[in-house]
């Protein structure tokens, strides 16, 4: 059943492609209405606490770009006390405050909770460094907004958490999903599909892997420009497919989605480097941060195909005005992106 009319398989070379893009298109609309604002990030808080004498905590509470660290605050167990002066911090993408905390009989297995997690925007992860160096990290959301630290918390907590940070950081991340998508409806066989998905994932592992470790940095408001650069780029080439035209691009998907997967990946990262993992912490953070953007990517991957396979037994036609609209709320939202995150590099405080 042709759903273009007559040609249309020539066009494109396969017909189950234009299952794709409608339904990418319907996609899209519903991962561009999620948060405009957000873009690929998925934001965090750090309530980060690091013992440094018996009952003594030096606290640190970052908050990220756009949020007010008036709104919400971490609230600590009955009768600890700040004991220093409170230092405040503005940055281009964050804001932070840090002091001393005293929290009589520690603050192990003790409920530390947030002020106003009402107007929370964030989930807020919780690291505890304790004075013989072994970590623990907690995450509390604007739902469940209490945590207790354990006294001695189980390897497998740790590693979920790292899990699920690196699953829901690719699956609320809409430009990366937007930038899978685009590449999909460009490739033309499953040969090639597994060619580009393979280059995307091979190429965001690396710069991930490399931005974690400190090797290569930055700076998060024009890279935020660039990754919106590559959903706007992807546009025009989705127009060329529908059209029947070529291009590098679409003769060579893999390499596209290989070069901007680089910078796809430095973006992964922001989600591990904001922790400020000590060397030891790393790899197991790394290995298992990338397993959960991994499998969150597979998991996208998977819908579309199975939903474009239902699309195919169900048979349905779809309208003309229909054809387009995947390719250009790509390069719109592209276009939106980038002119948005370009001025708030000129715009944003240093």
């Amino acid at each position: 059943m042709r759903l273009l009319g007559p040609g249309s398989s020539q066009r494109v070379g396969d017909n189950a492609l234009h299952h794709w893009k409608w339904l990418a298109g319907m996609l899209l609309f519903l991962l561009g209405g999620i948060d405009r604002d957000y873009g690929h990030e998925l934001k965090l808080a750090l309530l980060e606490l690091r013992e440094t004498d018996p009952e003594v905590y030096a606290v640190l509470w970052k908050t990220p770009g756009g949020s007010d660290l008036r709104q919400t605050r971490p609230h600590f167990p009955a009768g600890a006390t700040i004991v220093s002066p409170v230092d405040h911090e503005t940055y281009a993408d964050s804001e932070s405050e840090s002091y001393l905390l005293r929290c009589p009989g520690g603050i192990e297995g003790k409920p530390l909770t947030l002020d106003g997690s009402a107007k929370a925007i964030f989930d807020v992860l919780v690291r505890l460094v304790r004075a013989d160096g072994s970590t623990e990290i907690l995450r509390m959301t604007p739902d469940r907004p209490r945590v207790e630290l354990e006294r001695a918390p189980s390897p497998w907590q740790q590693a979920a958490t790292f899990f699920r940070l690196g699953l829901e950081h690719i699956l609320m991340g809409v430009d990366h999903l937007l930038f899978v998508l685009g590449l999909l409806m460009i490739v033309r066989n499953r040969m090639m599909l597994l060619k580009t998905i393979t280059a995307f994932t091979l190429a965001h592992s690396l710069t991930l892997g490399a931005a974690t470790l400190g090797w290569v940095h930055v700076p998060a408001l024009p890279l935020n420009a660039a990754i919106a650069l590559s959903i706007l780029f992807l546009g025009p080439e989705m127009v060329r497919v529908h059209r029947g035209e070529s291009s590098f691009t679409i003769e060579h998907p893999w390499l596209v989605a290989f070069v901007f997967g680089l910078l796809h990946g430095i973006g992964f990262a922001g989600g591990l480097t904001a922790l400020g993992l000590s060397r030891g912490e790393i790899p197991l953070a790394l290995l298992l941060f990338n397993l959960g953007v991994e499998a969150g990517q597979l998991f996208f991957v998977g819908i579309i195909l199975l939903l474009a396979a239902s699309f195919r037994v169900l048979q349905i036609r779809w309208s003309r005005w229909a054809e387009y609209l995947p390719a250009y709320t790509v390069g719109g939202l592209g276009a939106y992106w980038t002119l948005q995150r370009t001025w708030l590099i000129f715009t944003s405080p240093r």
